[in-house]
């Protein structure tokens, strides 16, 4: 039997609805660029996957150091510390809580617990690409509401709500367009979905808000008892290389979530750096002043390029070019990373990540070459 029907053969062993999957594809690490174009890792600016260019807390980071002669030990399974610290931060009870190996283990926590076969799923055209996949994953099928402005239409949410709806995603702000919805019409919204449909609202890059932006949903928690708040520590927190996030919601939700989760899918390191991250406003509050000077600095320059922009919330940006695909290639030579989202139907798009100055400023002065050349 050659290979191609081997391959053909054991793909047969899985359902259809996982046959179908196009997997993940994460923004390209450095190492990668660095041995594709023959470039020395120093020199590569990686603005592609909304990671914090400030890295981690130091204060986690001395933590870390410590808790590293630990490592030979399981985690504790039901994160305790970084639950207790949660938990008072957000002030919601302890069994309000699922912790994830990253947020992105809460969408997919939720998709198992809530759906079967034969449900749908409501998400919004050119929202986060881990919807569409934990929704097939599970055998349901996706409703896609057309986006307005790049954002979520939220009437058209209600429109699509059928009799087989099990589970809204709604991202607030958005990746990868960085729109937002307002607080009251985001409300108003929950107010008219059926108690029987969970809302899971995804706020990865909430602490990137401004005061007047910042979400009020964790005060929404009593109200709507449907509702799942997903957070995570791999953007303003900056450990995305250690996978940590959390979903606020009422404990019977939290209780069938939780009744799926994997054994120790929280390790001992990404519990004890998010628990003093957690702690640590100063980091935060320094990481989104970097981010509000870096989102000026690279949307002026954008405009003095003459490219269009959609307005942002979070800590990236997404800007249309003619030939897309061709100016990331251009830029990948130039040692310059950042992330293709035709895959988003947004094939005259490409999204930049918001850097340190130096960063931005290399990304603005290659891509200033290229247009011109």
């Amino acid at each position: 039997m050659s290979d191609s029907s081997k391959l053909s053969h054991l793909s047969a062993l899985a359902p259809a609805n996982i046959r179908a999957i196009a997997p993940y594809q994460g923004g390209k690490p450095i190492s990668e660029l660095a041995r594709e174009m023959g470039l020395n890792e120093i020199d590569i600016v990686k603005l592609a996957s909304n990671e914090n260019p400030l890295g981690m807390s130091p204060k986690a980071q001395m933590a870390l150091e410590e808790a590293i002669y630990e490592i030979a030990r399981y985690p504790d399974g039901n994160s305790f510390a970084l639950r207790d610290a949660v938990s008072q931060k957000y002030q919601v009870k302890p069994d309000q809580i699922v912790f994830g190996n990253g947020s992105n283990d809460i969408l997919e926590l939720a998709a198992r617990a809530f759906l079967t076969a034969g449900d749908e799923v409501i998400y919004s055209q050119h929202a986060f690409a881990v919807y569409p996949l934990v929704t097939q994953a599970a055998g349901a099928t996706g409703i896609i509401v057309p986006a307005v402005d790049f954002g979520h239409d939220l009437d058209g949410f209600s429109k699509a709500i059928t009799p087989k709806t099990k589970l809204i995603f709604v991202a607030n702000p958005n990746n990868p367009t960085g729109t937002l919805i307002s607080k009251a019409v985001l409300k108003d919204f929950l107010q008219k979905v059926p108690k029987n449909i969970v809302v899971v609202l995804d706020e990865a890059y909430d602490e990137y808000l401004s005061v007047a932006h910042k979400s009020e949903a964790i005060h929404w928690l009593a109200e709507f008892e449907n509702l799942i708040i997903s957070r995570t520590f791999s953007k303003a927190y900056g450990l995305a290389g250690l996978r940590v996030g959390f979903g606020l919601m009422h404990t019977a939700l939290a209780d069938l979530m939780n009744r799926v989760r994997q054994p120790f899918n929280v390790n001992s390191l990404a519990q004890v750096a998010a628990t003093v991250s957690l702690q640590d406003e100063d980091f935060v509050e320094r990481s989104y002043a970097v981010n509000q000077a870096g989102m000026s600095q690279i949307t002026q320059g954008l405009t003095k390029l003459e490219l269009s922009f959609i307005p942002s919330f979070g800590n990236f940006v997404s800007f249309k070019v003619t030939n897309a695909s061709a100016v990331n290639q251009a830029l990948l030579k130039q040692g310059v990373i950042v992330r293709p989202v035709a895959n988003y139907e947004m094939p005259d798009y490409l999204r930049v990540s918001i850097g340190l100055f130096s960063e931005n400023a290399r990304f603005l002065e290659v891509l200033e070459q290229i247009l011109k050349s």
